[in-house]
């Protein structure tokens, strides 16, 4: 990670501190620091995805994401913790810590992208990149308490930033507010030719209608979705009192059921595991040692799988896509669980090669809607819980939107972490 000595990143402070000095906008986010989940490419620094495979590895130009956050004036601090390759972790045999939560170190950050979400919820950061395959985004953001934007599939680009799944794998920010989440997107999102995943769609103006609140919004609550015993009592009231707050608004609040969550599961995770092992295959047979012993074991369960069980998961995916299109003719946004309760001790943590939770987020890693984390209370014992708001796809402007009016309402964006407190 640079420090403040390190010639580079004092050039760079210096040049916005120049430009803004002279009067000079370099781009929309100009002069504000951010920081990269360490599998994303920024050149001459390290990306090691917390791996000893990669120690040694140094970018040779920036992803194209770091690129956009340059161009836009940004000011790159450093590299931030991950699960080992965004899928192992948290594991305490790597040659890094894994991060902890700032609203109780004891506690678990989430994953992968646990380093941004800290980082952003400690109030180092106002912005961190992340990336979602399962919820690796948005699960961090909501146990630390931040924003946690997973774009729709395709709307920013994953080239210069290490793969986990090819299918799944999405970019996002990581940010304290809805409205950072909105700033940050507009500079992030468009096509990239040099990704074969990038979506060639038009980028709308992402914050034109972020104040225009939800009256008549409609909104779809899954309540039962949280309610099949998969999310605790406190977080399941929380939800309901964000549907209730949204109805407040003007929002036109009605339940919709989605399809089991154990279809949505068998499907990612046969995608996933399958296209993990076609990545890391190679390393697995070659230095097998060299990964923390629970990246290994859950990467080695894509080589039981068969191209049979693959593609029967990939036609799942459109059947399931297809009835969550569904729900979108009637209503405008959906209203979702995303964590079944507040933050594990982080030593109590699913560390197995097969979780014993299934859980809430891969939900719409599977069908590639968008879809963002945010607040929506506190524990009985001072840790965030979360509330997850769903488009239809390239519609972020919408989820934004409904986002915005309840942080807004709710007023929890000005809670932060006691950090006298952190590890009581």
């Amino acid at each position: 990670m640079p420090t403040p000595e390190d010639s580079e990143f004092a050039a760079a402070v210096r040049r916005a501190g120049a430009d803004i000095s002279g009067g000079r906008r370099r781009g929309l986010l100009h002069g504000i620091p951010y920081g990269l989940k360490d599998i994303y490419d920024a050149k001459g620094l390290r990306t090691t995805a917390h791996s000893r495979l990669l120690l040694d590895n140094v970018a040779a130009e920036d992803a194209e994401t770091t690129a956009r956050l340059e161009t836009a004036g940004m000011v790159l601090i450093g590299k931030l913790a991950t699960h080992e390759f965004a899928t192992g972790g948290p594991a305490f045999d790597l040659p890094f810590p894994p991060a902890r939560n700032p609203w109780n170190t004891a506690h678990f950050t989430g994953g992968s992208s646990s380093g941004s979400a800290a980082a952003v919820a400690a109030g180092i950061l106002p912005l961190a990149m992340g990336s979602d395959t399962g919820g690796s985004i948005r699960l961090p953001a909501a146990y630390c308490g931040t924003v946690g934007l997973k774009p729709t599939y395709g709307r920013v680009s994953r080239r210069g930033v290490a793969p986990l799944c090819y299918t799944l794998d999405t970019t996002g920010p990581l940010t304290w507010t809805v409205e950072d989440a909105a700033l940050s997107l507009q500079v992030l999102a468009g096509h990239d030719p040099r990704d074969p995943g990038s979506a060639d769609v038009p980028v709308p103006d992402y914050s034109a209608r972020l104040r225009d609140g939800v009256k008549g919004l409609r909104v779809g609550y899954c309540s039962a979705f949280s309610r099949d015993g998969e999310v605790d009592a406190e977080q399941s009231a929380a939800l309901d009192e964000t549907a209730q707050a949204l109805a407040r608004l003007g929002a036109e609040v009605t339940e919709v059921a989605l399809p089991p969550n154990a279809q949505f599961q068998a499907c990612a995770r046969t995608i996933s595991h399958s296209e993990s092992f076609a990545i890391h295959a190679q390393d697995l047979r070659a230095r097998p040692e060299l990964y923390a012993r629970v990246t290994r074991e859950r990467l080695m369960l894509g080589g039981f799988l068969t191209a049979t069980q693959y593609v029967q998961a990939q036609r799942l995916r459109r059947i399931l896509t297809r009835k969550i299109d569904a729900l979108f003719e009637t209503v405008d946004v959906l209203l979702t669980a995303i964590i079944p309760g507040a933050a594990p001790v982080l030593e109590e943590t699913d560390d197995g090669p097969w979780r014993r939770q299934q859980p809430l987020a891969s939900v719409f890693n599977v069908t590639g809607h968008p879809c963002m984390a945010q607040p929506c209370g506190l524990s009985a014992n001072g840790l965030p819980l979360s509330a997850q708001i769903v488009g239809r796809h390239f519609d972020e402007a919408t989820v934004l939107r409904a986002g915005y009016a309840y942080e807004q309402a709710a007023g929890l964006v000005n809670k932060r972490p006691a950090l006298a407190t952190i590890g009581a």
